[in-house]
């Protein structure tokens, strides 16, 4: 028998798929904010350090300070998430965001600008953070994989547009307009940001069930589907501890905090935001010498982020994550592997005329691998393998590692290149991805179509942790 579906069910449905897709959109213009702040160094530093004559190191600690202050704002994050909220948490990244963009594209010294840089990683730290955290608790578990796969969309999205807006003042070479531009997007989050309900998570660890229900029953078509979610919440709130004394306290819970920083970790060390950072460097190394050949290459390298990231969202919820993060860590290695010996052409002088595009099209291809899975599939992953009642302690762990080693490989990556060679730095990398690929095998969960209240009772029960999904 076909239960009959009534008016008010279908207009309930609807407007539950309204208030999703609000919540998905608004949530994901932190991400775009994210790609924008990643995207425009690496354009804007040839000219910044021309005018100021940098050093190879005073360009690192201008690409890097943003990471340090990222990883800061991590931290700091997790104490507003639970203080104040995910929403208003997400305010405050915003109004840092628009601060950072506006002094760094005013700086008159390196100082000034390392200074709106580091205040510039506050607030991605902020909104890295909060964003997948925010989306991971509003989401249905059949689809948690593609909503937080979409955010990671409109970090590349903000990335391409960066690269766009680079390339467009490039030939003016004015760089304090690339740097401030992107302020624009901040305003739009805030606006976005201020009809946005809190997360039902968050309102229930601060007792408010009756106002945790209403968002439910706003996210769900059925009355019967919101309470049993409450339910579940309820349950997973019987943990006494929170926080660093449920850390200190149980092993289950330094064990998803160990794979969370893990995973962070393992995303950072693929090299990737080496190529997004230093994109126009790496471009030179291959033998494209002009500006104008290294932004149009830039530019395209955005492109192909973008696009990738489509290919996560459509394997994440179907194929799973620990397939895609296979997959993508083994078209990194070699992707990176092939780059090195490019390089290493370069650097004997024996290089045919064929090895830049060849050079160019495995950095594409190695930007492809990260874009259609580590990119996205870690910050999933991440999301949804912390317990409840450690969620933001743990989450804070895992995305301030995630910025401490971004800002390692920005720190290091034209020292190592000094040090190493561009050849032997490359396959250093490609090592690299091969032992993750291992780790993924040996560590990562499949966690698709599993609810978070699942996942946490699996792992508080003791199951491996590659074994606490499905």
């Amino acid at each position: 028998m076909v239960s009959a579906v009534t008016p008010d069910t279908e207009a309930r449905k609807k407007h539950a798929a309204r208030i999703r897709a609000f919540i998905y959109f608004a949530a994901g213009m932190a991400g775009l904010l994210f790609g924008l702040d990643q995207g425009v160094i690496s354009g804007a530093l040839p000219f910044i350090s021309k005018e100021w004559s940098l050093s190879s190191v005073a360009q690192e600690w201008v690409v890097s300070s943003m990471m340090v202050g990222a990883a800061t704002g991590a931290i700091i994050a997790s104490f507003l998430a639970r203080g104040i909220g995910r929403k208003k948490s997400l305010m405050i990244g915003a109004t840092l965001f628009i601060i950072g963009c506006l002094g760094s594209g005013l700086s008159v010294s390196v100082t000034m600008l390392i200074g709106f840089r580091l205040i510039l990683g506050l607030s991605i730290g902020i909104a890295s953070y909060t964003a997948p955290l925010y989306l991971a608790e509003m989401s249905d578990k059949d689809s948690r994989g593609k909503v937080i796969s979409g955010y990671q969309l409109m970090v590349t999205v903000g990335i391409l547009v960066a690269f766009l807006s680079d390339t467009f003042f490039s030939y003016s070479g004015s760089w304090r307009s690339m740097l401030s531009i992107i302020a624009i997007p901040g305003f739009i989050l805030i606006l976005t940001v201020l009809t946005l309900p809190d997360s039902p998570r968050w309102l229930a660890t601060k007792g408010r069930f009756a106002e945790a229900d209403k968002v439910l029953n706003m996210l769900h078509e059925k009355t019967e589907t919101a309470e049993a979610e409450l339910a579940d919440i309820k349950e997973t709130l019987k943990v006494k501890q929170a926080g660093w004394q449920l850390f200190k306290a149980n092993k289950n819970v330094r064990r998803a905090v160990f794979l969370g920083v893990l995973l962070q970790a393992m995303q950072q060390f693929t090299g990737f935001n080496v190529i997004m950072y230093y994109s126009p460097k790496i471009l030179e190394l291959a033998g494209f010498a002009t500006t104008e050949e290294q932004m149009i290459g830039t530019v395209i390298n955005g492109i192909v982020f973008t696009l990738s990231t489509f290919i996560a969202i459509v394997m994440v919820d179907k194929s799973g994550r620990k397939p895609t993060l296979k997959i993508g860590f083994a078209v990194m290695a070699v992707a990176m592997a092939v780059v090195g010996v490019c390089m290493g052409m370069f650097n004997d002088g024996t290089a045919p005329s064929w090895v830049p595009y060849l050079a160019a099209v495995m950095t594409m291809v190695m930007i492809a691998g990260f874009g259609m899975s580590a990119g996205p599939v870690v910050w999933v992953l991440c999301s949804e393998i912390q317990p409840l009642k450690s969620r933001e302690f743990g989450i804070a762990c895992s995305t301030m590692t995630n910025w401490i080693t971004c800002a390692i490989v920005g720190a290091t990556f034209l020292s190592l290149i000094d040090t190493l060679s561009s050849a032997h730095t490359f396959w250093l990398y490609a090592g690299l991805n091969a032992l993750f690929i291992f780790l993924t095998i040996s560590y990562v969960p499949e966690t698709k179509g599993i609810s978070l209240e699942e996942i946490e009772k699996k792992l508080m029960s003791g199951e491996k942790l590659r074994n606490i999904g499905c």
